[in-house]
């Protein structure tokens, strides 16, 4: 047996296995799979705008005789890559953000990796946060300085490193996500805006998943807190709330100058199809109404989700911890049976030990839907 039939082995003997599933359509908060339709809780598409076709008909409409609507960049930004409809999004971008400037890069891995990767030296460091997405650990991994993680959210721990370590190094940054993708938990960003003041940092926050959903301009968790021009450095993605592909950072003119020289996952890429610019630039300019009473809906579900279980979480993201691998595939399965789309989440993804089920609420799921779930699970434990 080869060393890789021995390590899909392993995995399958643990409950670890994962494959891609059998998806033939998606309609609204619906999908279908193996000739089943599925109530999906598995979704990052949290305003269920990416198969609202009423909107999807209407941009077509309006914009497919429009000469950038086409399906391929067909080169990097810094060749053929790019037309006005870039630049206007990227000012769109910074604007929701109270930013200077915005670089769109084509994934949120992509982003972080190329971000984190090229914004250090040798003489520099970076704290980040125990359970910050592997985009960000890899672009660590990548980055040609120390760094040090953090307890998940201990900012005691975090000082006590930043005590012991911060004056060594030239420049510092300390990373975090805003909402956290797996536990749906929140970080206390003013806290780190009071750190990175106090050790001479720079703050890195991702609002990948909270980008579309939180603050006044939806630009997230730092939005919210009212508290965007304390933050140095911001990364989210379009392909979550906003339902198109991309990702972008938004800082000063000087930073995104230097990541468009510097951030190898920009300049070696190919740009992102103008289709999704135009696309992301519509609902920005024209729908951003829509966008925010999808919001407002997706709100009042998580309150409700909340108080129904009678947990501390605030988010849309509600991770249910199993913690046996086994267990929580059958639970899984026992829901896909019947009619819920939710997935087990386990190791590498999540620590050894806390396999769980993460629900992923959206817009147009009812409280009535969330509720029919929590007592399936709670029968099956």
């Amino acid at each position: 047996m080869s060393f890789y039939n021995e390590e899909i082995k392993k995995l399958k003997e643990k409950d670890n296995f994962r494959y891609i599933h059998n998806i033939e359509e998606k309609n609204e908060k619906f999908l279908s799979i193996n000739g089943s339709n599925m109530l999906n809780f598995s979704s990052n598409d949290y305003l269920n705008l990416s198969t609202d076709r009423i909107l999807i008909k209407e941009f077509l409409n309006k914009y497919k005789e429009d000469n950038e609507f086409i399906f391929s960049s067909t080169s990097s930004r810094l060749l053929t890559g790019t037309s006005k409809s870039y630049k206007k999004l990227e000012e769109n971008i910074a604007k929701l953000f109270k930013k200077e400037r915005c670089l769109l890069f084509n994934t949120g891995y992509q982003c972080n990796l190329g971000v984190v990767s090229s914004l250090v030296n040798r003489d520099d460091i970076i704290f980040s946060d125990k359970l910050n997405h592997a985009s960000i650990i890899d672009g660590m991994k990548l980055a040609p300085c120390e760094f040090y993680r953090y307890k998940h959210l201990d900012y005691e721990n975090l000082e006590e490193l930043l005590e012991r370590h911060r004056k060594d190094y030239k420049k510092a940054i300390i990373i975090s996500e805003s909402v956290f993708s797996m536990d749906g938990d929140i970080a206390d960003i003013k806290k780190l805006v009071e750190l990175k003041k106090k050790y001479n940092c720079m703050l890195m926050i991702d609002e990948a998943h909270a980008f579309g959903i939180y603050g006044k301009n939806l630009a997230g968790i730092s939005d919210k807190e009212d508290i965007l021009s304390e933050v140095d450095i911001m990364t989210a993605t379009l392909g979550k709330s906003f339902a198109s592909m991309g990702a972008f950072c938004v800082s000063n003119n000087e930073i995104i100058d230097y990541l468009i020289n510097k951030a190898n996952s920009f300049i070696f890429s190919t740009a992102l199809a103008p289709i999704n610019i135009m696309w992301s630039n519509f609902l920005i300019e024209e729908k951003f109404n829509i966008v925010k009473e999808k919001s407002k809906k997706l709100n009042a579900l998580i309150n409700e989700a909340h108080n129904y279980i009678n947990d501390n979480g605030k988010t849309q993201i509600i991770p249910i911890i199993i913690g046996d691998n086994n267990k929580t595939v059958k639970i899984a399965e026992i829901l896909q049976n019947q009619g819920y789309y939710i997935l087990p989440v386990r190791p590498p993804t999540v620590p050894v030990n806390t396999s769980r089920l993460r629900l992923s609420l959206t817009a147009d799921i009812t409280i009535e839907e969330f509720k029919k779930v929590i007592n399936i699970v709670r029968e099956a434990l």
